[in-house]
């Protein structure tokens, strides 16, 4: 039996995969949980349309990743801090204030959980962070950091 896979399937396949599996694991299991749909002509052919949109919007999404890439790669981002007296921080620069930083200043929507710091940001300083974007693609982002 034919199936169109609905949802990721362990040892069968992927969402949206056309899988010839077992008459009565077919009917009795992907069929009736809702996991799989019939191989008729029909479902085929939204198969095929669903996955050609699905490639396309991938492949924008990657295009507009490497686009953010170039872009961080010039910034040179300056993040005012409190500083005591011994130049150590009060409190600690994170991926969340970095992030926040770009939106403020450059106007660049990044996702905190994206930004890795490469060091420990201990007190002022020019430092590198690491945003991973999509796979396979990350870019370098150079910040310092500054008293207030």
């Amino acid at each position: 039996m034919k199936v169109i896979l609905t949802a990721d399937v362990k040892k069968v396949g992927k969402a949206g995969e056309i899988v010839e599996v077992a008459d009565g694991y077919g009917r009795n299991y992907l069929l009736a949980r809702k996991l799989a749909k019939p191989a008729t002509t029909e479902n085929i052919n939204q198969a095929k349309t669903n996955a050609a949109t699905t490639a396309r919007r991938k492949a924008q999404a990657s295009d507009e990743a490497r686009l953010l890439a170039s872009q961080l790669e010039k910034v040179n981002l300056i993040i005012p801090v409190n500083v005591g007296k011994d130049g150590k921080l009060f409190g600690s620069v994170t991926a969340a204030d970095i992030a926040a930083a770009l939106k403020d200043i450059n106007g660049l929507d990044v996702d905190k959980r994206k930004i890795s710091l490469e060091q420990e940001v201990t007190g002022a300083g020019d430092y590198i962070a690491s945003v991973k974007l999509e796979p396979g693609i990350s870019a370098k982002l150079k910040f310092s950091i500054t008293q207030k």
